[in-house]
């Protein structure tokens, strides 16, 4: 973290050219107000993304950045932070940029456990191809790749994280800004691949597709939001919480049937064993709540790091150190 103080101004570049009304123009805002209070300078700031409306993100930053091909952002940013390990380097991928095409690095990523930082901008559609149904599009869902409705089962980001031995997953609405800018700096203080899923409108092709807690009193009934060592409390007046019912969960109204706080869960983001954080993230309406914020954070050795230490290690067990010095240690001649 540099000493110098920067402003969200600090980070901006160009003029955005998604649609009005995109979420996209929401996380830019929060993303250039995060990495402020985060404090890194532009200069040690990597933003990589694929192909997509929200691949256009690293022109709208003043940090270096590179706009790459479909599917294969993780694969690049995985490059950046093992030839330079000194960069912080943001992923930028849509649903279907991350999780369709890139799903194989999307997953692979979080199981080598490489130290960048995962941003999947869900709108549960293709935005920039028109309108096609994406890996997280709902079942029935009607667009112009499925006139008659899907017949798939969406893809689950928080399962597939989870499943690829994921050490961080967290979740934010696009428009909700102070809690994304705080999901956010966690993110970037995990060591190691944070994923963070952005839940965000796409007003043309899938509109209101996340109505349920777009609006702050809508998120106030229909959203949790967890902090670690904090009960499991959500509602207009925090009125209702989360309680384990067998293997599951349940929603209970605190006051009725003698329930108190002390009766609810509370909240435990370091916990190895990710049973009860999946439970969590995979909620949905209506009859529980969306989860929000750090869902799980827990520490394990870095992709990264351990290259860099393998290399060192290996390198003072070697008789050379560059090829010049490799071809010393075999007989050498000259032609004259």
């Amino acid at each position: 973290m540099s000493e110098t103080k920067y402003t969200a101004a600090d980070y901006k570049a160009g003029q955005p050219r998604w649609c009005p009304g995109c979420g996209d123009h929401a996380f830019l805002n929060s993303f250039h107000k995060a990495l402020a209070e985060i404090g890194t300078a532009p200069k040690d700031i990597a933003v990589i993304s694929g192909i997509g409306c929200s691949s256009r993100l690293p022109y709208y930053m003043n940090t270096y950045g590179m706009h790459t091909i479909h599917g294969r952002a993780a694969a690049i940013a995985t490059g950046v932070k093992v030839a330079n390990p000194n960069l912080t380097v943001w992923q930028i991928s849509g649903d279907g940029d991350g999780l369709a095409i890139g799903g194989n690095h999307f997953i692979h990523a979080i199981r080598r456990n490489v130290d960048i930082n995962i941003i999947l901008l869900n709108n549960r559609i293709y935005g920039l191809t028109k309108g096609q149904y994406s890996p997280t599009s709902e079942r029935g869902f009607v667009s112009k790749s499925s006139p008659y409705g899907t017949v798939e089962d969406p893809f689950h980001p928080a399962e597939l994280c989870f499943g690829a031995r994921g050490r961080f997953f967290a979740r934010c609405a696009a428009v909700d800004g102070n809690p994304s800018i705080e999901v956010l700096k966690a993110a970037e203080k995990h060591k190691g691949t944070s994923v963070v899923e952005v839940l965000q409108n796409c007003v043309i092709f899938n509109d209101g597709t996340h109505n349920a807690i777009a609006k702050k009193e809508d998120r106030e009934k229909n959203a949790i939001y967890l902090e670690h060592g904090k009960p499991m409390l959500f509602g207009p007046n925090k009125e209702f919480g989360l309680m384990q019912e067998g293997f599951g969960l349940k929603v209970v109204k605190l006051g009725e049937n003698g329930i108190t706080e002390k009766d609810i869960l509370v909240h435990d983001a370091h916990c190895m064993d990710n049973t009860l954080q999946l439970k969590l993230a995979l909620m949905e309406g209506p009859d529980f709540p969306i989860a929000l914020g750090v869902i799980r954070d827990v520490e394990a050795p870095t992709y990264d790091q351990a290259v860099a230490a393998q290399i060192e290690e290996v390198s003072a067990k070697k008789k050379y150190h560059s090829f010049a010095e490799l071809l010393d240690t075999n007989d050498t001649w000259e032609i004259k």
